[in-house]
């Protein structure tokens, strides 16, 4: 077997070979390799030293058309930046309804990431919503909703043992998961109430001793629970206290974040109020 020789080898025989300053014999005795095989390298780089020149031109031609296209792509980044902010501008009027109705589910090149990003929308509002409440769910609450009404002060204790007297099988913890998603408690205080949770901030009450005196002075902001006949929504409103107007309202299925912030960045829009108050739980 022939001894093998690394190509970096080869091209230093062959450079000192065309510089034709020493015989064959010279450099094979120098470089320990037969001359028949300096001569076949000498041979076989002049013959491709074309194609090397080739590469090169085919390189510049791509560093070229590389550089073109980058600055073409800038130049489609500066026409399209004025173009989505005038977008989202308009999309601004436009209520979180108008917007989920623009979402395309299914297109090819532009993902869900993109949409929400571009429609101004919450990514997890635009996935599949959760399946509708059963019958018995719904019977359920309407129930606790009836016997909130009747007896407003009763707590899930008492709510367990009056469904249980109607007959229905069902556990304390989850009249108390019912109550607490329907924003239903009883109007009995209940123990250690005035002791605030440890890592919850308490903020002052600045309607202390004030009374409402002129429009945007003092705003109220309340979710509450609607029975319908195959189901419920969630009712979330905003209430200018002295004119008593609804400067903004909303409904939905669940109780997601998002039709919250709408109804506050609509309410926004109509005026800024100097006091805005919420309860501790919302």
């Amino acid at each position: 077997m022939g001894k093998h020789h690394a190509a970096q080898f080869k091209a230093q025989v062959v450079g000192v070979a065309l510089r034709e300053e020493k015989t064959l014999a010279q450099l094979a005795s120098e470089y320990g390799v037969h001359p028949p095989q300096i001569s076949t390298w000498k041979t076989t780089a002049l013959a491709e030293l074309p194609q090397v020149f080739e590469r090169r031109d085919r390189t510049a031609d791509h560093l070229v058309a590389y550089e073109q296209q980058v600055e073409e792509l800038y130049a489609e980044i500066g026409r399209l930046t004025p173009q989505v902010a005038w977008l989202q501008n308009n999309l601004d009027s436009c209520s979180r309804a108008e917007r989920l109705a623009l979402v395309e589910r299914t297109h090819p090149e532009m993902p869900l990431t993109v949409q929400s990003a571009l429609l101004g929308l919450s990514r997890s509002s635009l996935y599949e919503r959760p399946l509708p409440p059963a019958p018995e769910e719904v019977a359920l609450k309407h129930r606790i909703d009836a016997i909130d009404t009747a007896d407003p002060f009763y707590r899930s204790r008492r709510v367990t043992a009056t469904l249980r007297r109607d007959g229905q099988e069902v556990n304390r913890k989850a009249v108390q998961r019912h109550m607490r998603e329907m924003g239903i408690a009883g109007s009995v205080p209940g123990p250690h109430t005035s002791r605030p949770h440890p890592a919850h901030p308490v903020y002052p009450y600045l309607l202390r001793h004030v009374t409402a005196a002129h429009p945007n002075h003092v705003w109220g902001i309340a979710i509450t629970y609607i029975r319908l006949q195959a189901g419920w929504l969630y009712l979330v409103a905003v209430l200018d206290w002295y004119a008593r107007y609804v400067v903004a309202w909303e409904l939905d299925q669940t109780l997601e974040v998002g039709f919250v912030l709408e109804t506050v960045d609509r309410a926004l829009e109509v005026g800024c109020p100097v006091i805005w108050n919420s309860d501790l739980e919302q």
